[in-house]
This record gives C-alpha cells, sequence and structure tokens, in this order.
C-alpha cells in the first residue's frame, strides 16, 4: 500500500477580513529580523520590493501594535527592524505551527490505519 500524508498550512485571518499572517508573511518577518532590511529580504524571498513593502504597511497596520519599524534610507542606506511585538507574533505562530504539525502526525496516522482497511 502506497503511503500517505495529511498536509496543510496555516492563516490567520482577521475577523470580517482578509489574511493577516500565513507563511509568506511569516517568513518576510523573519528575513527582516536575519537581514535588518526590506529590500534585502524581499530579495532573498525572491518577492519584489513593492510587494514586500505592501506586506510590511499591513502587518503594521493590522497588528495590534507595529510589528516592523523602519528608518529612512541615508549614507548607510535605510533598515527595518522587529518590534517586540513582531517577537512576539513570530513566537506565536511558531507555537501554534508546532501544535499544527503535531495535528498533522496524528492525522497521517489515523488516514493510514483507515486506508489500510480498505480492500477491493
Amino acid at each position: 500500500m502506497p503511503a500517505y500524508r495529511v498536509r496543510g498550512h496555516i492563516w490567520i485571518d482577521r475577523q470580517g477580513g482578509g489574511p493577516f499572517l500565513g507563511p509568506g508573511r511569516i517568513a518576510l518577518l523573519q528575513k527582516i529580523d536575519e537581514l535588518g532590511s526590506i529590500r534585502a529580504a524581499a530579495k532573498a524571498l525572491n518577492m519584489s520590493y513593492r510587494r514586500a513593502w505592501r506586506h510590511v504597511e499591513a502587518l503594521n497596520r493590522e497588528a495590534p501594535s507595529p510589528l516592523i519599524i523602519t528608518s529612512i534610507g541615508g549614507k548607510g542606506g535605510g533598515g527595518a527592524t522587529l518590534t517586540p511585538a513582531g517577537y512576539a507574533v513570530l513566537e506565536i505562530f511558531a507555537r501554534l505551527e508546532k501544535s499544527f504539525q503535531r495535528f498533522l502526525e496524528e492525522k497521517t496516522k489515523d488516514i493510514q490505519e483507515e486506508l489500510s482497511h480498505i480492500h477491493p
């Protein structure tokens, strides 16, 4: 019998609105933290700067408090850093993702068991 796996992704939507957090925005936050720049984060994720900037604006607007602080470019260039709220969101999402992965593993075992009892 072939092996089966239950898969999924998590998105957090705003009540009555669109998506707030998902894998893409989390990856963007992580890269901004790692690289200190929206432009560098966008490049590392093969995302246009404009799209990354729109995500940053949306995250800051939709979160209970801003997640990213930006500084204007100059001789040394601008930059971006996560706020304490930004780090908290990464932590919350990581815990949610870990719990979700345990759920998927449990459901994978269940579906494997159920499918093993199906005979033509």
